[in-house]
């Protein structure tokens, strides 16, 4: 089978295609035929090295880390799924390997392509939906009736983020491009804010949290409009020691991350709002719950019309990195 694989740890990596066999699954895994699989700026992130510190792979690797396809065989304890099945699935951390034609799975990574999705618009779901999922329950212990600012919300991670909240209970404001702002009214938006002409720093305040898509330049923005105890998780601007401690990271890379997060956690402490970073696992049964939603709400991800095939791969990284792509870019097998 073909595979698209990173050799060495460095910026703007190229991936190679090469040759392998099949792989053989153990008894609590899935073989799939991956249909189509998507491409994340966590490609960059994970090939230029950034990431070593919480996920260091041996290379050369297999990447990619969001995928659709069937299942072709099932080991001896898969017990809720079967050959035939369509499948999607964020991969885990220790284990990715989207960008080829067959790949092996843990049962617990998969969960039954959504009804109303195919191969393509299901590729464009799980990542995004899991952030999303994880964020609001797991680092921010969101509750109803609550408030919550997405800047940049009108994009990917927007379409899965606020119905997930909106399911929760609680009231989105989302800032983007006034173009999506129909779209995103729709899908349970409470308010939006166009960012070319109004500043959300000067119309928002005693938001009770936010989830920071843009990046560290951000942050202090943000900060302003959380009231006291406000909560901040960011996808962005990078983990604090905190993050550490709730991935049960040796003590080492406590401090190495203590010291990488301490300007922002000082401000965060400054503003009396805890700051956490997200950085997304897979979870089946996350993902089932996500497929109720997805189905409930009719959601359809946002797919680029370019496409790509597996040995367009490094033109396909370069077309996310540096173009504006109207959807998630997508790999066809």
């Amino acid at each position: 089978m073909k595979v698209a694989q990173l050799t060495k740890y460095e910026k703007n990596a190229k991936l190679k295609i090469k040759d392998l066999p099949v792989p053989k699954i153990a008894t609590n895994e899935v073989l799939v035929k991956v249909k189509v699989a998507a491409v994340n700026p966590l490609e960059n992130l994970i090939t230029s090295g950034s990431v070593k510190l919480i996920q260091n792979y041996q290379l050369p690797a297999t990447m990619g880390n969001e995928l659709t396809g069937i299942i072709e065989k099932v080991g001896d304890k898969v017990r809720d799924f079967k050959i035939g099945d369509k499948i999607y699935s964020r991969l885990p951390l220790n284990k990715i390997g989207a960008f080829a034609e067959y790949v092996a799975i843990n049962q617990d990574a998969i969960a039954l392509l959504p009804k109303n999705l195919n191969f393509s618009t299901g590729a464009a779901a799980p990542l995004t939906g899991l952030t999303a999922y994880q964020g609001l329950h797991e680092e921010l212990h969101a509750s109803a009736g609550k408030t919550i600012f997405i800047p940049g919300g009108s994009g990917s991670f927007g379409q899965m983020a606020v119905p997930i909240a909106k399911d929760m209970g609680l009231n989105v404001i989302v800032s983007g491009n006034n173009r999506s702002r129909e779209q995103v009214m729709n899908i349970g938006v409470t308010q939006f804010l166009d960012y070319k002409t109004e500043n959300y720093w000067e119309i928002l305040h005693d938001v009770d949290y936010v989830i920071d898509t843009l990046g560290a330049k951000e942050i202090d923005k943000e900060l302003s409009i959380l009231k006291n105890g406000g909560r901040l998780l960011s996808l962005k601007a990078g983990p604090n020691k905190q993050f550490a401690i709730d991935h049960n990271l040796p003590w080492w890379k406590q401090i190495l991350f203590a010291i990488a997060g301490s300007k922002i956690d000082n401000k965060a402490k400054k503003a009396n709002v805890k700051y956490r970073f997200i950085f997304v696992r897979s979870n089946g049964q996350q993902l089932k719950k996500i497929t109720q939603i997805i189905e409930k709400e009719n959601i359809i991800p946002a797919i680029d019309p370019k496409e790509f095939h597996l040995n367009d791969i490094n033109k396909a990284i370069d077309y996310m990195t540096h173009e504006h792509p109207k959807g998630k870019v997508l790999i066809h097998f």
